[in-house]
């Protein structure tokens, strides 16, 4: 489902235009008084005639509620739920083909008002957050292992037939670190990472041969995220290569509460690429260019000034860089040592993820992923997987998408079919053999005649198996939740709204205040208000 806390800022205060047109306030305070009193019939002011419920199925509608109001306060908050969807359910089936279709609209509206308040209680339908994964270098960053005498001449041996444009060195440090990865708890974090590599090793591989760093710098992706996109470390840091949010910035990677830059492989890629060729460039070392890579370039500064040592190891000797920082280092340098030449340390026959194939496709409106899940013909967890960068689900107006390479034919046209302020929340659907306008219509809860309307004026009788429709989607309940956020420094709660997908009118913002207001419904003009949304929740369940 897709649930929104819409903000409004009059633009013509002489009134405030709810609902479908039809509806009017002289004021917001009008919602207030209708959302504030429970036990209190619903009216509905026109500026010229008053509208009561008297009708059968508001009646059943209101006793619905009354009863999940009941049960919710008996702390039964599953079964208040379900009367809650049954009244909602009531109004939605009764408005399809309704001659006083307005009033119904109206006491719906009223109605989502109200379970509003015992939605945030009951916390539902939260905002669809990202999961994250944890940083590999969040565990192993302190560890200090023992050095096994045997493994000392493996090893040299190893080196004598390596070669690498990252200066390789043998010493205790590094050797700890072999020994910790050829060790069972070691090697599988080891071999996860090796497995995931394959996923974006040949992008990777090009990117550094481009900006003209050594190859062996992808081991540093493997030692802070193990490849993982949305790795994020104890310090914030975010992406494949742990960018922390100004660093990030200065590189291009730009951030957004729709998208995080630092979350794209290969923008991430290009600006660690870069950013190591500059670390180089001042230190002239490699070794003290990703101790400055891990602990800023300030850091490592300060510590050669301290001591007078440009040298990387006699720094880590005299304890002159955070600890971290002293175990980063023989950290990259052991995983490369063993992935230089696996055979030896028991890994060559691993079954490497095969590498991800994409194309780009531009939108031009604010685009929900399960459409371009549905115009690709992909599912949606290969979509969200081809695209970390975005964090809700929601492909901001002016970026682009990733799709799997050979599907992006077409997927322009397939779009323009959906009007551009509905891209957030309509669906396309390919008619499957039994399938008819009906079934469909029952399965995003939306109706045949608004299939129809979206389609050219597409009827039961002319739709045919295979057939792309749109479908103008309706979510099953509307649904709050409560959430904090941090705003000019103090935690303040940000309160999601519950509006039907089939009236809502978006734009990606910020929104500034509480007043609530429905989005007209299809069809309808325009009203006298900006529409803000502050959170959207995309699943449906």
């Amino acid at each position: 489902m897709q649930f929104f806390k819409l903000f409004t800022k009059v633009v013509r205060p002489a009134a405030l235009l709810l609902s479908s047109g039809i509806a009017f306030a002289q004021s917001p305070d009008v919602i207030a008084r209708i959302a504030g009193d429970d036990n209190a019939s619903i009216t509905v002011s026109t500026g010229s005639s008053t509208l009561t419920s008297t009708d059968p199925r508001f009646e059943k509608a209101q006793e619905l509620f009354a009863s999940g109001k009941t049960l919710f306060q008996q702390g039964k908050k599953e079964q208040a739920r379900r009367e809650f969807d049954q009244a909602i359910d009531l109004l939605l089936a009764a408005t399809e083909k309704a001659p006083d279709r307005a009033r119904l609209e109206k006491k719906l509206e009223d109605l989502i008002d109200r379970i509003y308040r015992f939605d945030l209680e009951m916390g539902a339908g939260e905002l669809e957050q990202t999961v994250f994964e944890k940083s590999p270098l969040d565990e192993i960053r302190e560890i200090s292992l023992p050095v096994d005498p045997r493994l000392k001449t493996k090893v040299t041996e190893d080196l004598k037939l390596s070669q690498s444009q990252l200066p390789l060195v043998l010493n205790d440090a590094v050797l700890s670190f072999i020994n910790y990865f050829t060790s069972e708890r070691g090697r599988r974090t080891l071999i996860y990472g090796f497995k995931r590599a394959g996923r974006y090793k040949p992008m990777i591989s090009k990117i550094l041969a481009e900006e003209g760093v050594p190859q062996e710098l992808i081991y540093l992706a493997q030692a802070e995220s193990g490849f993982s996109p949305r790795a994020v470390s104890y310090m914030a840091a975010a992406g494949m290569w742990q960018f922390i949010t100004f660093r990030g910035q200065e590189y291009g990677l730009k951030q957004s509460q729709w998208h995080d830059d630092r979350l794209d492989p290969e923008k991430a890629t290009r600006a660690a690429a870069r950013h190591l060729k500059d670390l180089y460039t001042q230190l002239g070392d490699w070794h003290l260019a990703l101790a400055a890579y891990n602990c800023g370039p300030m850091c490592v500064d300060s510590a050669v000034r301290r001591t007078g040592y440009a040298d990387y190891w006699q720094l880590r000797s005299r304890n002159a860089l955070p600890r971290e920082t002293a175990n980063y280092v023989p950290i990259i340098l052991a995983m490369t040592i063993i992935a230089k030449n696996p055979k030896i340390y028991g890994i060559d026959k691993l079954e490497v993820d095969e590498p991800v194939e994409t194309e780009a496709v531009a939108v031009d409106a604010n685009t929900g992923l399960q459409l371009i899940a549905d115009a690709t013909e992909t599912p949606l967890a290969t979509i969200k997987e081809l695209n970390p960068t975005f964090i809700h689900n929601v492909i901001p107006a002016g970026l682009e998408v990733k799709v799997p390479l050979g599907t992006a034919t077409g997927v322009g046209g397939w779009l323009s079919k959906v009007p551009a302020d509905k891209r957030l929340l309509w669906r396309l659907h390919k008619l499957q053999a039994g399938e008819t306008l009906e079934s469909v219509s029952r399965t995003y809860r939306s109706s045949t005649s608004l299939i129809g309307q979206a389609n050219a004026g597409l009827t039961a009788d002319d739709a045919t198996q295979g057939q792309v429709v749109v479908v103008p989607v309706v979510p099953e309940v509307p649904r709050v939740a409560a959430r904090f956020y941090w705003a000019r420094g103090k935690r303040v709660p940000a309160v999601y709204y519950g509006a039907r997908s089939g009236n809502a009118k978006p734009a990606l913002a910020k929104g500034k205040g509480p007043v609530k207001a429905v989005a007209p419904a299809v069809g309808a003009r325009k009203p006298a208000v900006t529409i803000r949304i502050v959170a959207l929740d995309t699943r449906r369940r």
